[in-house]
């Protein structure tokens, strides 16, 4: 019974030191890769406990090797847009200028009665109101509204705002994402030229967006 307890005591030390090494993201919303990688040590960590005629090596050798496999993918989604989309995805518009996308909804198989759900608890009933809603890579769905429904006193009190534009990545991690900036509608000679600006190439911006507006926001990487 005592070798159980212990057994017991240090696997759950352990567990809870590998949950503080994937990081305060996993105790959040977490993306798939993330959520089998708790599932599995988990699963790991019971076998060990429940049987004690497990050396506790044994046990403990799996949970640290799928913790090195976690850490070495976040490093390299981290420093990958390819990697992040294989293994985390990409977010997927479902709702745009108010008309539901069907083929995105089915592609992702999220229906009707779903979005509406989620729509609800974001207080949303009209879906003709929503400009955007975006099927994140965490599964949950982000619901941009359009400007005038938004902000209830400047809609009541007459105040023009401007139209939303959903910002478009250009640069991710130093990688330039020539899908998005033809999508945009821009040439590289344009991006040469805003990246001129700011006295910075390519490679040294950590992440920049636009909207078709003309609205830009850059980050350069910092010095680690």
């Amino acid at each position: 019974m005592l070798i159980s307890f212990i057994r017991s005591v240090i696997l759950y030390l352990v567990l809870i030191l590998v949950v503080r090494l994937m990081g305060k993201r996993q105790l959040g919303e977490m993306e798939p890769m993330e959520f089998v990688v708790s599932i599995l040590i988990a699963d790991l960590a019971s076998v060990p406990m429940q049987d004690t005629g497990i050396p506790l090596l044994s046990g403990l050798i799996p949970i640290l090797i799928v913790l090195a496999i976690e850490l070495l993918l976040s490093v390299g989604s981290y420093h990958s847009v390819h990697l992040r989309r294989i293994f985390c995805g990409k977010p997927v518009i479902l709702i745009e200028h108010g008309k539901l996308l069907q083929k995105n909804m089915k592609k992702t198989r999220v229906n009707p009665d779903e979005l509406t759900e989620f729509l609800r608890i974001q207080g949303i009933v009209d879906i003709t109101t929503v400009k955007y809603a975006i099927l994140e890579t965490n599964g949950a769905i982000s619901a941009l509204l359009y400007p005038k429904y938004e902000p209830a006193a400047a809609k009541d009190a007459g105040v023009q705002v401007d139209d939303l534009q959903l910002p478009i990545t250009i640069i991710s991690g130093g990688k330039l994402l020539k899908h998005n900036l033809q999508l945009l509608g821009k040439t590289q000679s344009w991006l040469d030229e805003q990246l001129g600006h700011y006295n910075c190439t390519v490679r040294s911006v950590y992440l920049m967006t636009a909207e078709p507006g003309g609205k830009l926001y850059l980050s350069i990487k910092q010095e680690a």
